[in-house]
């Protein structure tokens, strides 16, 4: 994963968080989103990955941030890390219903997750949706 920083992020949005949705942002992109706010930082020297704040338990379980669109288990993670009041945000504020079925697919629901996991985040460190 390239170096990831906030300038080189798109901005915590709804048009952000629709792209991820309706694919228009490289998977590439969504890990790094993930992976920052999660507290994933490289090293000066980009040999490896300041994991001070990345919680331990994601720290120890993945010490360079994962694949969460091609890979199950850290998105099963990330799941279970949104606290049970946010699980819903992605209908709650974005409206959205889900996939059509034959439109659904696991990378599907990874993105869902994922943009779900980044509105729960939203909401606990009070920046507003836009």
């Amino acid at each position: 994963m390239a170096e990831i920083t906030e300038n080189s992020l798109p901005p915590l949005n709804k048009a952000t968080l629709w792209g991820i949705i309706r694919q228009e942002i490289s998977d590439e992109v969504v890990n790094a989103l993930i992976a920052y706010y999660l507290g994933y930082r490289c090293n000066g020297d980009r040999q490896g990955w300041d994991l001070s704040s990345v919680e331990p338990s994601w720290a120890q379980e993945y010490p360079e941030p994962p694949n969460f669109i091609e890979n199950r288990p850290p998105t099963v993670k990330l799941t279970r890390s949104i606290p049970a009041e946010n699980k819903q945000l992605l209908k709650e504020q974005l409206g959205f219903t889900g996939y059509r079925i034959g439109e659904f697919t696991p990378r599907h629901t990874r993105r869902a997750t994922a943009v779900n996991w980044l509105l729960s985040y939203m909401v606990i460190h009070g920046i507003p949706l836009t």
